[in-house]
């Protein structure tokens, strides 16, 4: 049976269509089979609300399997990584993979709609392993939030690759080899 890959798209006018689909389809690439990644469009991509997305997030989260892989860009990942320290979720996941991130507190991005947090490593579903990736030539969220996500989660694998932007140049091949990396775990 396939490993479920649950990817969260980013925020913005056709991004699902447009934009993060790109991504998806690099991944599948290079994932090839064995795995079988799930591609919801989330509401309002224009402009998304936490407490809608997080709603769409739980409803995703109950068709998935006991250690699925999730995986989000830019603001679908700090939502996703949000909603994970916030909720406890039926099954565990078997890792999380965060795309070009905003932090959201001190240093990063504010929010009037999600609350900043010091605690996200010890809301985290225990020994959930942690992956961020992040541009240096990322345009739309500076390179330094990954940096004070790697404060805020300790234990996470951090990748910083040098000359990609906000989409990662369309190229997830990083992403995809630390995936394929947790089936031999």
């Amino acid at each position: 049976m396939p490993k479920q890959v649950l990817f969260i798209q980013g925020a913005g006018e056709e991004v699902h269509d447009q934009w993060d689909n790109k991504l998806v389809g690099s991944l599948e690439r290079e994932l090839g089979t064995g795995y079988s990644i799930r591609y919801p469009r989330m509401p309002q991509e224009a402009d998304p609300h936490y407490a809608v997305w997080k709603s769409a997030l739980l409803s995703e989260f109950d068709k998935l399997e006991r250690g699925a892989l999730l995986v989000g860009h830019s603001i679908g990942g700090t939502i996703l990584l949000h909603v994970l320290a916030e909720q406890r979720l039926r099954t565990n996941p078997g890792a999380l993979f965060l795309i070009a991130a905003p932090f959201i507190g001190d240093g990063g991005w504010q929010s009037d709609d999600i609350q900043p947090r010091t605690d996200l490593a010890e809301r985290l579903p225990a020994g959930m392993p942690v992956f961020l990736y992040h541009g240096t030539v990322d345009d739309t969220v500076p390179s330094a939030h990954v940096r004070m996500y790697a404060t805020a989660l300790p234990h996470a694998t951090v990748r910083v690759l040098a000359q990609r932007d906000h989409q990662l140049n369309d190229d997830l091949g990083e992403v995809a080899r630390d995936i394929r990396s947790m089936a031999s775990r």
